[in-house]
């Protein structure tokens, strides 16, 4: 950092000069806490965006190369040779992007996924759907066309107009085409208030058109804007609280439905529901906010629900809302809450928070609006939970039977499949089996679409958030088998398992050869009954036959995953035994193992878990949409 005569030493002139003085003086952040870059230096743009993703913290990458990120390309290696960024490639562009979702929602590390022009920027962009449905902030750089308008560019949207990928991407979230360099500070800004946003980050788009990548560009890399920090904020005064618990405690039936949003404030929701003797309603991605076994936890509801959980949406006659988007399927779309009257909403979201009619808006960080609401209830109305015996009773009458039927459904005996021609474990078994091996090994449980995710959020029993994460935001095939990718890039990865259906397996395959290469440790487990089976049993209850729904090619799924060097590929056999003899021959090998686990599909009720609820799609829609105009709220 100094020259011979002790001087400070500038900023070197070439790529490579510049990447070891910056990581002898303790990388970009500690070269500006301490004064050194505060002159503006020339330097392409590519290396002034990977400086710029430094300054927010991003210094991971996950690449697949193309024509239009070769500058970006030779970026990351510079920097990389000298310890500031780590670069991963991969062979699928949305199994990528997953991953880097992955890599943000399970263990807190932004990202950003690179990619090339054109298809492998389309596909990115489709997988970063998840991102966006779960609220998970993302970095997703695209090569694009170049700014001077020559002709076509191989690969670009071939129509003429100006921008047409940054108009894309522009409609799928935020989005900043580097079009001129001078724009890359904003660009930075714009992106960190979208990937570091408080309630609702997202994936942020910076497409970089190929010729400015490598254009010079002149910065003070002391202006680069650092990721934004977020104080929590909730209404002031106490008027909206008073009135906000009087409404709970004044209840015969009070619901509190706990969203993707509630899930860090798990501490805060369960001495609410104690306070208030409110029955706790889950989404799909939120179990584990109420322990499983909490009298209080009416489980999930919906759609597809469960009989507690449904029964308490449609009796609850107030209705709590906690960080919750009121999605279709888990809001009978927007027909589950026929007794409703009134609507307390703690949501951040100005716009989210007044979904419903009659809502008592609290917008505000729910943990800050919790904690102040509880010290109402505590101080002014003590007896609240002695005023809700009778429904607590009913509540805990219902969770009965939902508890008694899924052990009925777990206990009970194999069918005989028409498929495989034997016995197998019908699915719900199956995943009870894995799940609970799972539990006892504080394993990550990662679940796919599908029927192997429906059947799986009925059933799981958590007792804290994040032991479950289900892509139910978007409900992405291949998510939960490229989302175990995640492990081998976080500082401190985590044993995982990815349930996932045959369907959804062969979406996203090659994370096979992922895995071996970035060395993950976990366990696919691949629950197959040759078919698309949550649209096969959705299209017999609504038209009494499946229809392309299902194939006749069988596929040895164990002998797919051996030709892979460093898989291990294990048969999960027939029954619950030998399904948990694989998975501890999984758990303990040192890297990626598959498990194939034949399950039934068909007639037999002990095939599934049911559905409870309502759902405006099909042949249904006509008495849903009835039932949605005479709904209060």
């Amino acid at each position: 950092m100094t020259n011979a005569t002790g001087t400070p030493r500038p900023l070197p002139s070439s790529m490579d000069g510049r990447a070891a003085w910056l990581a002898d003086a303790g990388g970009l952040n500690a070269a500006i806490d301490a004064g050194r870059l505060d002159e503006a230096v020339s330097l392409p743009l590519a290396e002034a965006l990977v400086l710029g993703l430094m300054r927010q913290g991003v210094t991971k990458y996950l690449a697949i190369f193309g024509h239009g990120s070769t500058a970006i390309g030779e970026v990351l290696r510079v920097y990389q040779t000298h310890g500031l960024v780590r670069c991963w490639q991969f062979r699928n562009e949305v199994a990528m992007a997953h991953a880097a979702t992955a890599l943000r929602w399970v263990y807190g590390e932004p990202s950003a996924v690179v990619t090339s022009i054109g298809p492998g920027a389309m596909q990115a962009m489709a997988g970063s759907l998840a991102a966006a449905s779960n609220g998970v902030g993302v970095y997703h750089l695209y090569g694009d066309e170049t700014t001077h308008g020559e002709g076509y560019n191989m690969q670009q949207v071939p129509k003429p107009a100006q921008g047409l990928f940054g108009q894309m991407t522009a409609l799928m979230g935020e989005s900043w085409t580097l079009h001129s360099p001078g724009g890359l500070r904003a660009a930075l800004r714009r992106g960190a208030m979208t990937v570091f946003h408080p309630w609702k980050a997202g994936p942020f788009y910076l497409n970089m058109p190929l010729n400015t990548q490598p254009a010079e560009t002149l910065i003070r890399l002391d202006t680069l804007p650092a990721a934004p920090a977020f104080s929590p904020a909730a209404p002031a005064g106490e008027d909206a609280y008073a009135a906000a618990a009087a409404l709970v405690a004044g209840a015969r039936r009070v619901a509190v439905k706990a969203g993707g949003g509630a899930r860090p404030f798990a501490r805060e929701i369960r001495e609410f529901a104690e306070l208030s003797g409110a029955a706790v309603v889950l989404s799909p991605g939120s179990t584990g906010v109420m322990p499983d076994d909490h009298p209080q936890n009416l489980h999930v509801c919906g759609s597809k629900g469960t009989i507690s959980g449904n029964f308490a949406m449609e009796e609850a006659d107030l209705l709590v809302v906690i960080g919750s988007r009121a999605v279709c399927q888990s809001d009978c779309s927007g027909t589950g809450w026929p007794k409703v009257r009134h609507v307390v909403n703690i949501n951040a979201d100005p716009e989210d928070v007044q979904h419903y009619n009659r809502t008592s808006a609290l917008c505000g960080d729910a943990g800050a609006v919790l904690e102040r609401l509880n010290d109402v209830m505590r101080r002014d109305h003590p007896e609240a939970p002695a005023s809700k015996r009778e429904w607590l009773d009913a509540c805990a009458a219902k969770k009965a039977e939902w508890r008694a039927f899924r052990t009925a459904q777990l206990d009970a005996a194999q069918a005989v499949d028409a498929v495989w021609q034997r016995e197998v474990l019908t699915q719900p078994q199956a995943i009870a089996v894995t799940a609970a091996f799972c539990k006892a090994r504080a394993a990550i449980k990662f679940f796919d679409a599908g029927d192997v995710q429906a059947n799986g959020f009925q059933i799981v029993e958590d007792d804290e958030p994040y032991e479950t994460f289900t892509e139910a935001g978007a409900s992405y095939m291949g998510f939960s088998v490229s989302a175990l990718l995640a492990a081998a890039l976080a500082e401190n990865g985590r044993y995982g398992v990815a349930f996932t259906g045959d369907g959804s397996f062969t979406m996203n395959p090659q994370v096979l050869i992922d895995g071996v290469e970035h060395g993950v440790r976990g366990a696919i487990v691949l629950f197959d009954n040759r078919r698309m089976g949550a649209i096969s049993q959705l299209q017999q209850a609504q038209y009494g036959a499946d229809f392309r729904t299902s194939d006749s090619v069988p596929v040895d799924y164990v002998q797919m995953a051996a030709s892979v060097p460093g898989v291990k590929a294990l048969s999960g056999g027939f029954d619950p035994s030998s399904l948990t003899a694989a998975l501890e021959e999984a758990f303990d090998y040192d890297g990626l193992s598959l498990i194939h686990v034949p399950v039934y599909f068909g007639d037999d009720p002990r095939g599934g878990m049911g559905a409870y609820g309502r759902w405006n799609v099909g042949n249904w829609c006509d008495d849903v949409q009835d039932r949605y105009v005479r709904t209060l709220i």
